[in-house]
């Protein structure tokens, strides 16, 4: 059939319907608001090659940069594909982020010639460094070329697009993240009574709708997201966000039947396998045109509203520094069971903790330079032993058998910048944890909830600290300021619980205490004779008490970090 010229890589058999050709063998239409509408009712979506030929315009008229890949480059760098059979066994590059090639209806050797696509992308487009939709993309294009080159040539189209106010993929770990905080708005703005769903259902929300762009393409079964990428072609990055609230909406309506209203605040991981399975099995009670008649239904949804809230969210990012994914290795601690020695963990435990570390010091040995067994129980000789090292690992034992602690990113000497008033200094990477009775880490409140982000002013080095053992009254830091119009809706709503004050507060000292974690509270308060601590929540670490909530030290010990290859 003729079809198969546009259709090589398809399994007809999984095609099901759009295996049938029917409809319209041509469009003719100038008017580009007509051509919207006949794409939002797909009038080419019963001919497989007609949809082929309309996808292969539509591309073709993208404006792009001067210099734009096309097939003849493919040929040229990858010979003559009919001579060489493309191995499957290729690894997608790591900017897809782990996101796997959703095969739709290819026949399994077509999954081969896609990893092949994406990886000879990834040699064209060096700028890439975060695009988790472009194996769905380039799986989906590969349904309608006619070879290896020509799906090529509309991905690399798709990826050069240089109009000005349009984007049609993600191609930076900051775009992509300002995208999913632009999601939040619009869920809340849009779609408030699934958003509140989903807020009392996982424990971070932003985790949850950080798959946004994958209910769409990848989730999606192939009926719908062919629908979907009718119009996306069309109209353009816009069309993703009214399909991803739209399938909010009826993942709402679905869990209000199942559940007869009733919901249970659950890991956020299995939120996300949930609305995935959800969507996964759309086709069974909502069709393609009801699906887009309800993103379509959304009132006021307009670019300029989509763009101003990127950019808002974009800016909010850069403001912290957050525009690269951290990606880490699997670095494990080569400890020397025989060697090592502490008396409040073990050598598992130790390793444990330091797979939390920043990846920097993940290579260095612990050394022990302080510990209340040999050194005393006296804060001055604590600060004369730690000084000088940076970052360092704070351990404590209760008398209870309880254990926890601290990593701390700055020498303790900063806190002699503030005389003997209690002021706190360190970074975003210190973290609280304990180990017993269970293992736990709590991170600054930013990287779980980056969306705080712009709503922190960064505090001066005279900030005051907060202390249990002073005034009740100055346990807080006042509230930072918002610079009006500063913030996106998403950023200053409180749908997430969090305070938004005295998020920074990392670690302070002074010849009465030591504490870590500010806000409303400590995470970790010791006295000066290091006999004595409390342990609360706080704001920065949005951390529960680490033990008993008034614990006794039976051992403290601090832990610096030695540069195995200095040695």
């Amino acid at each position: 059939m003729a079809e198969e010229d546009y259709g090589s890589f398809v399994d007809w058999n999984q095609m099901g319907d759009l295996a049938k050709s029917g409809g319209p063998t041509k469009v003719d239409c100038k008017d580009l608001k007509e051509f919207k509408q006949m794409a939002r009712q797909g009038y080419w979506a019963k001919n497989h090659k007609l949809r082929a030929q309309v996808y292969q315009q539509l591309i073709k008229d993208i404006p792009c940069r001067t210099v734009t890949p096309d097939a003849e480059v493919y040929r040229d760098i990858m010979g003559n594909s009919a001579t060489k059979k493309p191995s499957s066994h290729i690894p997608l590059p790591d900017f897809v982020d782990g996101i796997p090639l959703p095969r739709y209806c290819l026949k399994p050797e077509a999954v081969a010639s896609a990893h092949q696509i994406i990886n000879c992308l990834a040699g064209q487009f060096p700028d890439i460094s975060h695009c988790p939709s472009l194996p769905a993309v380039t799986s989906l294009l590969l349904h309608f070329s006619a070879d290896e080159a020509q799906c090529f040539e509309h991905v690399s189209r798709m990826l050069a697009c240089n109009e000005p106010g349009k984007r049609l993929l993600d191609q930076t770990f900051l775009a992509h993240e300002s995208g999913c905080m632009t999601f939040g708005d619009l869920a809340n703005k849009y779609c408030t009574a699934a958003h509140k769903l989903v807020i009392a259902t996982a424990q971070d929300v932003l985790e949850v709708y950080s798959d946004w762009q994958r209910w769409v393409l990848g989730d999606l079964p192939f009926s719908h997201v062919v629908r979907v990428l009718d119009v996306y072609l069309v109209e353009g990055y816009k069309i993703l966000y009214r399909v991803a609230i739209a399938l909010l909406k009826f993942y709402c309506k679905h869990k209000a039947g199942a559940q007869g209203g009733q919901s249970n605040q659950q890991d956020s991981s299995k939120v996300r396998a949930d609305i995935q399975a959800f969507i996964n099995g759309i086709a069974s009670t909502i069709t393609p045109e009801k699906l887009l008649e309800k993103a379509f239904s959304i009132r006021l949804f307009s670019r300029k509203e989509i763009t101003l809230l990127q950019l808002t969210n974009e800016k909010s990012l850069q403001q912290k520094g957050i525009t690269v994914k951290q990606k880490r290795r699997n670095v494990q601690l080569a400890l020397n069971p025989d060697t090592f020695s502490s008396e409040i963990v073990s050598a598992k435990e130790m390793r444990d903790i330091w797979s939390w570390i920043p990846e920097r010091f993940a290579l260095c040995q612990p050394q022990l330079v302080f510990t209340t067994s040999t050194h005393g129980c006296s804060l001055n000789r604590f600060y004369s032993h730690c000084e000088g090292n940076e970052p360092t690992l704070l351990l404590i034992r209760t008398t209870d058998g309880d254990v926890c602690g601290a990593f701390l990113s700055t020498d303790w000497e900063e806190r002699k910048r503030g005389g003997n008033k209690l002021s706190f200094f360190g970074t975003g990477e210190c973290f609280v944890f304990r180990l017993k009775p269970e293992i736990e880490r709590y991170e600054w409140v930013v990287i779980r909830h980056p969306e705080l982000a712009s709503s922190i002013k960064v505090q001066g080095e005279d900030d005051t600290a907060s202390s249990e053992g002073q005034n009740s009254e100055n346990h807080s830091l006042q509230q930072p300021e918002k610079a009006a119009g500063d913030l996106s809706p998403f950023l200053s709503t409180r749908h997430f619980n969090l305070n938004s004050r005295n998020t920074s507060m990392f670690m302070a000292g002074n010849v009465d205490s030591i504490i870590i974690g500010g806000g409303e509270g400590n995470a970790l308060y010791i006295d000066s004779e290091l006999n004595h601590g409390r342990t609360g929540s706080c704001a920065t670490f949005d951390n529960p008490p680490l033990c008993a909530e008034t614990f006794q030290v039976s051992l403290l010990e601090v832990w610096g970090f030695q540069d195995a290859m200095a040695s």
